[in-house]
Parts: C-alpha cells; sequence; structure tokens
C-alpha cells in the first residue's frame, strides 16, 4: 500500500533548508573533501589520454561546490586542458547558486560550462532525441540516485557515454549506515515508490556484480548532530527530521509510533553514515570493461 507521507522533493523550498541544515549539522562535506584531495587526483590523473580537451558532466551538481573542487584538481593533474562542463540539476535555486559561485570565483576561463536544468532523466531523453555522440572523460553522480526510478538503467546509461578510459564516479550512502538501517526498517512507510529514494551502496553493489561491471569502492565515515531532533517542536530538528526521513513535514504528519521508532533507531545507530563511492571504469563497446587499478 502506497505510503500516506509525502515525499520531501516535492517541496523545494523547504528539502533546500533542510539539506542545508543537514550540511550544517553533518561532516559530509569534510569527508568528501577529504576524499577528493587524498583519493580522487590519483583517479583524475588517469583519465584524458593525453588530450588537451576535456568532457565531464555532472549529474545532480547542486549548488557546485563539490563540482568545483573536482574540477581544480582535475586543472592540477591535466594542467594547460580545456574542460567542457555539461552541469545537470533540476532546482532552479542551486543551479542560480552555482552560477552565482563561478562568477565570483577567478581563474575559470579554461571551463565552458553548459546549464541543463533538468533531471537526469530528462537530460537522458533529450541526449537520446538530439542523437548526441559526443564522449565524457569523467562523470560524477554524487547523492542524486535516490531521486531517478531507475538507478541501474541510469548507471548504464552514463556509462555508455564514457570515453576510452572515462571515469563514471558514484556517491550514495551504504547499506551498513545507520540511513540503511532506518531504510530497512521503514521503507514501506517512509520511501516514495515513484523514485528510487532509499537504494544504497549495497542495492547498486548486486546490480554492478549481475552484470559483471568492475568497480572500485571506497568507504567515507560521516556523522551527523541530531539532538534537535528529539526535542519537541524545535523547528531545527523537525527540518532534520525531514531530511533524515525525506518525509515533508515528517514531525507532524507520522503517526507517533512511526517518529518514536525513527528517534529510537537513530538514536542507536549511534548516527554514523559511511559513505561508499563506487567508481565505475570505463565501458567500452561490446560490454568490455576496462579495471583501472591507479586509484589505489
Amino acid at each position: 500500500m502506497a505510503s500516506p507521507l509525502k515525499s520531501l522533493v516535492i517541496d523545494d523550498n523547504r528539502y533546500q533548508k533542510s539539506f542545508q541544515l543537514f550540511l550544517e549539522r553533518s561532516s559530509e562535506h569534510q569527508c568528501m573533501q577529504d576524499f577528493i584531495h587524498n583519493t580522487l587526483p590519483d583517479i583524475l590523473a588517469s583519465i584524458g589520454d593525453g588530450k588537451s580537451h576535456l568532457n565531464v558532466i555532472g549529474v545532480g551538481s547542486g549548488a557546485g561546490e563539490i563540482d568545483l573542487e573536482m574540477l581544480s584538481q582535475l586543472r592540477l593533474k591535466h594542467p594547460g586542458v580545456t574542460v567542457d562542463n555539461e552541469v545537470v540539476e533540476p532546482s532552479s535555486t542551486q543551479l542560480h547558486q552555482y552560477k552565482v559561485m563561478v562568477s565570483q570565483k577567478p581563474n575559470l576561463d579554461y571551463i565552458k560550462y553548459t546549464w541543463n536544468k533538468m533531471t537526469s532523466s530528462e537530460f537522458e531523453e533529450q541526449w537520446r532525441v538530439k542523437k548526441m555522440t559526443k564522449k565524457a572523460d569523467f562523470i560524477h553522480m554524487i547523492q542524486m540516485l535516490y531521486y531517478v526510478k531507475d538507478p541501474g538503467a541510469t548507471i548504464e546509461f552514463f556509462q555508455s557515454l564514457l570515453d576510452n578510459k572515462g571515469k563514471l564516479l558514484i556517491i550514495l550512502v551504504s547499506g551498513e549506515s545507520g540511513w540503511g538501517k532506518l531504510w530497512r526498517t521503514y521503507r514501506s512507510q517512509l520511501c516514495n515508490t515513484e523514485i528510487s529514494q532509499c537504494v544504497t551502496t549495497g542495492d547498486m553493489k548486486s546490480f554492478l556484480d549481475s552484470k559483471g561491471v568492475s568497480y572500485q569502492s571506497y568507504e567515507l565515515p560521516s556523522q551527523m548532530e541530531i539532538t534537535e531532533c528529539f526535542t519537541e517542536g524545535d523547528e531545527k530538528g523537525e527540518l532534520l527530521l525531514d531530511f533524515l526521513t525525506e518525509v515533508l513535514d515528517f514531525s507532524n504528519t507520522a503517526s507517533p509510533e512511526l517518529k518514536a521508532g525513527v528517534l529510537e533507531l537513530s538514536l542507536i545507530t549511534s548516527l554514523w553514515y559511511p559513505i561508499l563511492l563506487n567508481y565505475n571504469p570505463n565501458k567500452n563497446a561490446l560490454n568490455h570493461t576496462v579495471l583501472t587499478t591507479s586509484a589505489k
């Protein structure tokens, strides 16, 4: 039976508020930046095959902070290259913030931006309609597979766009994290069936294994402070619970039993949210897969 609760994604204003608060209360961006500065450079060094121009696609780029961090590392590993950067982001608010940041940052002349205000499925449809043949050297999909109908098909499409030695980077919450346990316990009550809201890297690893696709995974530990969630009527606590459950106005629309169960499980799991990053090598014609080991 469909859940009577409404998905947080239908109210972009509240989603953005809860997301920003989540970033303030968690170490999510810090653990990603640690990965970008310490591990990603070796991965980026292996792409491009000596080309002077690189094509990048960011799927669900948000406000662009993480994108620009990765592009900076790309530039360091490939000095002198120019970059064509396709940005795919459905939120007008986030896309505007990204554009403002780009306009204010110096030394970005080597990047050409193409702004696509659309979902990944809309981008895929547009790509097919236009019969695009351009290949990408680096595609990243950070915390966005929750919002597509078929994550496996989405991965297969974007992997098909990779050029020789291209890389597809995916970041999702780990199936072994507190978030993963929350979703497994209350999937039927919390998860929106129109999208893959409760998908974890455990699901995606199973999918990739079933297709015989080689990948590398990295676990990035992250934690979140949720003390405010336990104070009845606390505005910030209610926003955090919205983001944790992906339910709009969870505190006031969920049953007392569901709310109590979610809070208890959040407390027991100590709010550790390991994020597992799957790094998928280039998928060439005839389903030939190249495994790159230089990221170790």
